[in-house]
């Protein structure tokens, strides 16, 4: 540890939720002593007054910026305007008041979801602007993306210094279970446990199965952003990715082993799959910060499972 975040003062937006809680946690193991929280009951980061209010009373010199509206495919599809405006005003407001006030650093996190929808597997940062997102999720895709158009404008004119980061796919311990909002891993894990607890014979899942993904471990995700700040600071965008790709149908039989499902996984074609394909090329993180996600896949959806089926409603 090099004590760089040891006398800063680091706001985390969303530093309560899933992804937030590993970055405060790794923070904390850093030594950093001064951690703000700007909670949606006492901030609502949409409005501009209270971002303004945030910055005076947190008084940070680095905003790491997670808060985000987010969900997965269905979520996306029924909220497709609430998403892009939410996602898009929190960012512009908050990075352009963090440059009023002249902070150290902001800290954009992106997605991959703003890559196009048929980008060349594995994904390159330098692909970004090759085409138009996946329909069902562009509107929160494209909201992100312009993030890095204003960082790296901030960063032109203003000699702001503002980096933009990519996450893949997130899982691990924490992760939302609700049905309505719930991401692929999380949702096919609930559908898992209930169908042994309940004695069905089948869940049924959305889609072909034969798209892919590539997923990272909540705790390197975190671990990655960490670095990021530490040690980057320049104006291109940077992948953070586990560098493995599965498809959909391989990660039901994984989760389903896991969990001790024995019944039928049926397939509903109706239902859209969603990009083709997402796998990230991961090595400008390593080159720009010596980033590499240290967390088996297999291992990561076993703890997953395990933290589930322990603090889950009864």
């Amino acid at each position: 540890m090099s004590g760089f975040f040891a006398d800063r003062r680091v706001v985390v937006t969303g530093g309560d939720g899933f992804l937030g809680r590993y970055v405060t946690a790794g923070l904390e193991r850093r030594g950093c002593r001064n951690i703000g929280i700007p909670k949606i009951e006492d901030y609502d980061l949409v409005k501009m007054d209270n971002i303004v209010r945030m910055y005076e009373q947190m008084d940070p010199d680095i905003v790491v910026h997670l808060a985000a509206v987010v969900g997965g495919i269905g979520a996306n599809q029924a909220h497709p305007g609430e998403f892009f405006y939410k996602n898009l005003i929190m960012g512009i407001q908050l990075m352009e008041q963090g440059r009023l006030r002249g902070i150290e650093k902001f800290v954009a996190i992106g997605t991959v979801c703003a890559y196009p929808k048929f980008t060349p597997a594995p994904f390159r940062e330098e692909n970004l602007w090759n085409g138009y997102p996946e329909e069902t999720n562009a509107p929160y895709g494209l909201a992100k993306k312009m993030l890095l158009v204003q960082s790296q404008a901030y960063r032109a004119e203003y000699g702001f210094n503002s980096i933009f980061l990519l996450p893949v796919n997130l899982y691990g311990p924490g992760d939302n279970f609700d049905p309505a909002s719930s991401h692929v891993i999380p949702a096919l894990i609930k559908k898992c446990v209930d169908a042994v607890e309940s004695g069905a014979a089948h869940i049924d899942c959305w889609g072909t199965g034969e798209v892919s993904r590539e997923f990272i471990y909540a705790a390197d995700a975190a671990e990655g952003i960490l670095l990021a700040t530490e040690h980057y600071n320049q104006a291109e965008a940077v992948n953070i990715g586990s560098g493995f790709e599965i498809t959909i149908k391989d990660l039901a039989g994984q989760i389903a082993a896991l969990t001790g499902f024995k019944g039928e996984i049926r397939w509903d074609k109706s239902k859209p799959d969603g990009q083709p394909r997402r796998c990230l090329d991961v090595s400008r993180a390593k080159k720009c910060f010596g980033f590499e996600a240290k967390t088996r896949f297999h291992e990561g959806l076993k703890a997953t499972i395990d933290w589930y089926t322990t603090h889950r409603p009864a």
